[in-house]
């Protein structure tokens, strides 16, 4: 499929592949008008429905809301490369437990994750090209459910977490979209 359009004055922008350069955000904002057009204040606060948080992954094959039978306001979305909980993670965590009343936490990572290939080379490499090496670690692995049963533990062990009895983990597989729960121990 082709994007095509214009650039702000108007001519065309060259494309890259199948998407002309400059065109990608235009049409998000473009999109986010009609949707402001269509919007309707829903009169929620920050507080999830559900009282849970959900951890996954960011890549773009996984639709938490569909695959979940989420709807707007339902859940607390945090998502990083991996799915990976690091201190960032455990910092969202904590503000969606600890003030805006989260009980559970739902853990998920996915078949194929471009994790699976990094290794922590790749901040050797970025500190070769960049001059700096980055702070944080890239978090790679090659076993999904060893990932996931990582991630369990520092959820159920970080001291800021206040409720850490329903924990639980699965993977995404992303060709059937079927989770499969991970065993914690």
């Amino acid at each position: 499929m082709s994007t095509s359009a214009a650039s702000s004055d108007n001519t065309p922008a060259e494309p890259i592949g199948d998407i002309a350069v400059g065109t990608v955000t235009d049409r998000l904002v473009d999109a986010n008008a009609k949707y402001a057009a269509r919007f309707t204040d829903p009169g929620m606060d920050a507080r999830p429905v559900l009282r849970v948080a959900v951890v996954a992954c960011m890549d773009a094959r996984l639709d938490l809301h569909e695959a979940l039978g989420l709807e707007l306001g339902d859940c607390h979305t945090i998502r990083n490369a991996g799915g990976v909980v690091t201190d960032d993670v455990v910092r969202s965590l904590t503000i969606s437990q600890r003030a805006l009343g989260t009980r559970s936490v739902v853990l998920i990572h996915h078949t194929g994750c471009g994790l699976e290939t990094l290794t922590e080379e790749f901040r050797q490499e970025l500190e070769t090209e960049v001059g700096q090496r980055p702070t944080w670690a890239v978090e790679s692995f090659r076993d999904v459910d060893q990932d996931v049963r990582q991630s369990m533990e520092r959820v159920r062990t970080s001291p800021f977490l206040v409720h850490t009895d329903d924990i639980r983990g699965f993977v995404f597989d992303v060709r059937t979209g079927l989770l499969r729960e991970i065993d914690p121990a």
